[in-house]
């Protein structure tokens, strides 16, 4: 997103209630990173959101789902939203905060008067031409013209889907729909693309933005990334930074200490995700920066990627952009490994 927002590494913490609270915001800003805010999430409903990421983490898979519905049926709190904020710029590092499309609008001056960065508008899937019969359609050129950060928007999977979605002034997309290990949105709406080919579409989008004479849009490639090798070849296939979940579950300062729901999961009418458990297995640096204790590429993510510039020849991450590839798609089991093997969401 060129000189608006800058990262020490090029890695985004996904916007779940189960990893992603205001200590652990702090704790990735300070690592070189951002994690992102959910401000349709429970950290915003609840000024004491820890019991309720409790009784998230300790209730049985029958009752799960029901539970999750329940606390979330608790409105959102307007303070909290700018309390939250504040208190992670408070300790000198990123902020960036996560909302539906249909609240962005009305949230946006009051993300930005608490000192927010950056304002992710997520979806399933965002276009720029969706249409509507019962509600407001969000404009996105509207949206970046009335803010002063950046607006990343998400979720895109199609070029040319894309590439209208840059020309409306948008900073970075998220890309990927159903890849990760908490989403069941391949399995109750049959959709999705494999993260390696969406993000190439997405990246080649960006690429003719700029041909045209638009400005670079930074391509987020988001979900479906258990290891290293996953992150290293998000940027091999076009990306300019990766957004992560499950793997920061994993982290001793996740919210949850070791599972993560979807943000779709607690949906009243359609569910689209899971809880799945990880399991407590490092701290947030030896994931992020190491060193790694093990060798099965779930620590030391940016060494990795370093590794694998100088592996094959790539002095940043812009050339890295361009080495060859051989590709070998897949959808169905991308990202999937833990609900098959604690039988939930797509794995029952």
């Amino acid at each position: 997103m060129g000189d608006r927002f800058r990262l020490d590494i090029p890695v985004w913490g996904a916007a779940m209630d189960g990893v992603v609270d205001v200590e652990f915001a702090i704790a990735m800003g300070k690592l070189g990173g951002v994690a992102v805010l959910n401000l349709d999430g429970v950290h915003t409903r609840y000024a004491d959101s820890k019991p309720i990421i409790e009784r998230i983490a300790a209730a049985d898979k029958a009752n799960v789902n029901a539970i999750l519905k329940e606390v979330y049926r608790e409105p959102i709190k307007p303070q909290l939203i700018t309390e939250r904020i504040k208190a992670i710029k408070a300790a000198g590092v990123p902020c960036a905060v996560s909302t539906v499309p249909g609240r962005a609008g009305e949230r946006a001056e009051m993300v930005q008067k608490a000192g927010a960065d950056v304002l992710v508008v997520q979806g399933t899937v965002l276009t720029a031409r969706h249409s509507s019969r019962s509600y407001h359609q969000l404009a996105f050129e509207d949206l970046v013209r009335s803010c002063d950060i950046p607006v990343v928007v998400g979720n895109c999977v199609h070029y040319e889907t894309a590439l209208e979605l840059m020309e409306t002034g948008i900073a970075g997309i998220l890309v990927g729909v159903g890849p990760g290990a908490a989403c069941t949105t391949r399995g109750v709406l049959g959709v999705g693309v494999p993260q390696v080919t969406a993000t190439a579409d997405v990246a080649a989008a960006r690429d003719e933005h700029m041909r045209r004479g638009g400005v670079r849009v930074a391509v987020i490639t988001d979900g479906g990334m258990r290891i290293g090798a996953d992150v290293c070849k998000a940027f091999a296939s076009g990306a300019d930074a990766v957004m992560i979940g499950t793997p920061l579950a994993g982290a001793e300062e996740s919210a949850s200490k070791g599972y993560n729901w979807g943000m779709a999961t607690p949906d009243p009418n359609l569910p689209r995700g899971t809880r799945v458990h990880v399991g407590t297995k490092a701290t947030l640096k030896e994931i992020l920066l190491g060193p790694a204790r093990v060798d099965d590429g779930s620590q030391n993510f940016a060494g990795a990627l370093r590794s694998a510039l100088g592996v094959c020849g790539a002095h940043d991450i812009a050339e890295f952009q361009h080495v060859e590839m051989v590709i070998a798609p897949s959808i169905t089991s991308e990202g999937k490994s833990l609900q098959q093997s604690q039988h939930v969401g797509m794995g029952k």
